[in-house]
């Protein structure tokens, strides 16, 4: 059997997990660059500048635009729901996959990286319980997932999702 080779924005967004919001007036400079990131990619000025305005489209621009796919990073990355409109649309996930999100007041967006025995998705993401990390999602909350790589469509092996571990608790608001 062969290893896959991670794909490239899965690798940017693995390599800052940890990565936290820092309470009161201090800002985390990792989360400010995911910002300033997203910004220039879709070649705007930058009017956010703090970690606390929800950051999970921050997360997933930096995450594309470090492996150079500035082209399916929308214009408002900073709206959760917009992410649904990028790239190819997909009828069931894939790793590496986007997937955007319902919640109450607003969205969630964050990247597929596999799935756990209770059938839950395993998300990787910022703003997820106010870090980076790869959390389980009731699938129930999918409103689209989106394939935003190199090719119009991931690999069919892709869509054999890894088995994670995890606790179940599903992930219910990530503002």
């Amino acid at each position: 059997m062969t290893t896959q080779t991670e794909l490239e924005w899965v690798a940017n967004g693995r390599a800052k997990i940890g990565t936290y919001e820092i309470k009161g007036s201090k800002h985390n400079p990792v989360i400010l660059a995911m910002w300033q990131l997203g910004f220039q990619a879709t070649k705007q000025k930058q009017w956010i500048n703090d970690d606390e305005t929800a950051w999970c489209g921050a997360f997933t621009a930096y995450c594309m635009a470090r492996a150079g796919l500035d082209k399916h990073i929308p214009k408002a990355f900073y709206r959760a729901k917009e992410w649904a409109s990028v790239g190819t649309s997909l009828n069931k996930p894939a790793y590496g996959a986007i997937v955007v999100f319902s919640r109450s007041g607003g969205g969630h967006v964050g990247l597929v990286v596999g799935k756990d025995s209770r059938g839950n998705i395993m998300v990787l993401g910022g703003n997820q319980s106010n870090a980076v990390n790869i959390m389980p999602f009731a699938t129930s909350r999918v409103l689209a997932y989106r394939w935003c790589g190199t090719q119009k469509l991931p690999n069919a092996s892709r869509y054999n999702l890894p088995l994670l571990n995890s606790n179940g608790k599903v992930s219910t608001n990530e503002a």
